[in-house]
């Protein structure tokens, strides 16, 4: 039986070597299930604590624990790695605030709420980027899908569950991130597809 801090050294190379974050129930695998999930979460507790100060820092976030870069110093790495990738258009981070604030919502629902019609490339953009998902069907002629924000998306935000999500003026500053690769098309119509700032807030 490994000591509690040969456990912590495990759970810290587990973290510190994936890509995506790691449940407790993930983590527990590593012992073979012979840690309990509190004892998990302890151990867990003290990592936290004993990075502290460090250019990295452990994070609790939706779909688990990870490593990430204190944002403080992501300006020093940016210098390292210049190119950014196009970034979504407005018309998609207003679409997806709707669906975050109000899910979940069909498509009618967000083009009633923006006053446009929602382009089928923008709902294409945020599933690919695994931020929305389809989670049902309204029980209406058509029966429309209906949209909900994914455990992704909060990673993404560095947020455990929806209940943390920043006021709605702030989440299209905080979700600039870089399109993968399929968001130049979708850029390209943002100017038709732009919505006055009343309308958005009626999102909220």
């Amino acid at each position: 039986m490994l000591s509690p801090a040969e456990a912590k050294t495990v759970l810290e190379a587990a973290l510190l070597s994936s890509e995506e974050p790691l449940s407790i129930a993930d983590l527990r695998k590593l012992f073979d299930h012979e840690l309990g999930a509190d004892t998990i979460r302890r151990l867990l507790d003290e990592l936290r604590e004993d990075w502290t100060g460090k250019g990295v820092e452990l994070v609790n976030l939706a779909s688990g624990w990870r490593f990430q870069t204190r944002a403080e110093f992501q300006h020093y790495l940016d210098r390292i790695s210049p190119e950014k990738a196009p970034r979504y258009s407005r018309a998609v981070l207003e679409t997806l605030a709707i669906i975050a604030y109000r899910q979940p919502v069909t498509r009618g629902d967000i083009e009633e709420i923006r006053g446009v019609t929602v382009s089928p490339n923008v709902i294409r953009a945020l599933e690919a980027r695994g931020w929305i998902d389809v989670v049902g069907h309204r029980d209406t002629p058509g029966r429309p899908a209906l949209y909900a924000t994914t455990k992704t998306f909060l990673d993404d935000l560095g947020l455990r569950s929806l209940q943390e999500l920043p006021p709605l003026e702030e989440i299209a500053n905080t979700l600039e991130l870089a399109d993968p690769g399929a968001g130049s098309a979708v850029d390209a119509r943002a100017g038709d597809d732009e919505l006055a700032p009343p309308a958005i807030a009626s999102a909220a």
